[in-house]
């Protein structure tokens, strides 16, 4: 799966990032590794909360695509 962040300088220096197809999901580093790193716990995070708070009525199936 690819997200698409986008990345802004902050004032105080390092960086901080969010991606607009997950509202919310923000993050910040020092230097441009620890952003990335942090964006990439963030989003797993942000899908793992998704994921837990969405489920299926008793009817409904869960299925699993990859991207």
């Amino acid at each position: 799966m690819k997200l698409k962040a986008i990345v802004h300088p902050a004032e105080e220096g390092g960086y901080w990032a969010e991606v607009p197809a997950l509202p919310g999901c923000i993050t910040e580093g020092d230097t441009w590794e620890e952003l990335i790193a942090n964006l990439k716990d963030a989003i797993q995070g942000w899908l793992d909360v998704a994921n837990e708070s969405r489920m299926p009525e008793e009817t409904g199936e869960i299925v699993e695509i990859a991207l």
